[in-house]
């Protein structure tokens, strides 16, 4: 069993050739344009909306500024219903917009928000969902839309796994009212940091340009108390030049995926997420549940022990959401509400998975993975 040279992390960002961006960087100082909806900034939209085959999409400097405006557009006050197995930044966004996240259990085999705890937790203040497609994989589109349908609830998909995922070949952004993406370093496409806002018609995307830009809608006009959400020409370039091999780089990851699930489908107390029919998934992360009762250690003790060997993997989501301080003090943070989360939490770690990541490599992770059986 032998030990890495070098770090392997749980994903690693993606680098252009440098003589490319350099080239980007030449015209960006040519321009003489940094921020403020420059070239390629326009550039990238416009890219992104043939790409990921949606009718609208507004750049922003990251992902939570876009879910912190995402609300604004809507006017989302009183409780939103969410879940607690995700990254802070869901619940955070709806922090600070003063509104109360009504957190519900999530589905044992997506991970995702349970539909049928929805709507038990609808209350006179409800007025949004806030679903998150987790690792990238779709929700239950369906049953939500027929929720906030009968409910009258606005939706406001956390979609920042989901660049490029696609539901019987029509992207899963095209759902609910908006969707957000995270283009941070991490994720299958990046800016270095950045997101998006995706929405369906040209009066709600001139709204969200407003709203990221102080609300000015010209040089002596402002119309609302908007923020400073730009994304820059720095940004964009970096993420014109990676959109040109994304399709390769989700090809790379999927063959990752499939070699881990290959090695890794027959190991007792070891759970792997498969893909879904219909779905064009894009790899963000490979999850995997270490079952203590059937494995012959815990979560944590692996966790440890890939760490030990120069294996960096990441206990994501843990803790979850409910459980931090800043949340814990809802009823709806109490455990013996959110079974499926609670035990999802301790026992789910994500192995390493991105582009570069050498098949060789994922079976040595995975022997020693095998090894402890």
């Amino acid at each position: 069993m032998a030990k890495f040279d070098s770090p392997i992390y749980v994903t690693r960002p993606d680098f252009p050739p440098l003589e490319d961006f350099n080239e980007y960087l030449k015209k960006i100082w040519e321009n003489k344009i940094l921020t403020n909806n420059g070239p390629f900034h326009q550039e990238l939209e416009h890219a992104l909306t043939e790409y990921l085959g949606v009718k609208y999409i507004s750049l922003f400097s990251n992902g939570t500024l876009a879910l912190i405006t995402a609300l604004q557009t809507l006017r989302i006050t009183g409780e939103v219903i969410t879940t607690p197995f995700s990254f802070v930044a869901t619940s955070h966004s709806l922090w600070w917009n003063g509104i109360k996240p009504v957190f519900v259990d999530i589905e044992n085999d997506s991970f995702n928000l349970d539909p049928q705890r929805i709507e038990a937790a609808i209350t006179p203040k409800t007025t949004a969902i806030m679903p998150v497609h987790v690792y990238g994989n779709p929700c239950n589109l369906d049953a939500i839309r027929k929720i906030s349908e009968t409910y009258g609830l606005k939706v406001i998909y956390d979609a920042a796994h989901a660049f490029g995922v696609k539901k019987r070949d029509d992207s899963v952004l095209n759902m609910g009212d908006l969707s957000i993406l995270s283009f941070h370093a991490t994720k299958v496409f990046n800016t270095v940091e950045g997101g998006a806002i995706v929405c369906h018609d040209e009066k709600t995307k001139m709204q969200i340009d407003h709203l990221k830009n102080f609300g000015f809608t010209d040089e002596l006009t402002v119309v609302a108390p908007g923020i400073n959400a730009k994304m820059n020409e720095i940004q964009s370039a970096y993420g014109l030049l990676l959109l040109k091999n994304i399709d390769s780089a989700i090809e790379k990851r999927s063959l990752v995926a499939q070699k881990y699930r290959g090695l890794l489908k027959d190991v007792k107390g070891i759970r792997c997420l498969y893909d879904i029919k219909g779905i064009r998934h894009n790899y963000s992360y490979f999850p995997i549940l270490v079952d203590q009762n059937h494995y012959p250690m815990t979560r944590d003790d692996l966790y440890g022990l890939l760490k030990k060997n120069n294996i960096f993997g990441r206990r994501y989501f843990f803790p979850l959401i409910s459980n931090f301080p800043t949340y814990n003090g809802l009823d709806s943070s109490r455990p013996e509400n959110l079974p499926v989360a609670t035990m999802v939490a301790k026992q789910v770690l994500c192995l390493p998975i991105y582009p570069a990541l050498d098949l060789s490599d994922v079976e040595k992770i995975c022997d020693i993975i095998i090894r402890q059986v």
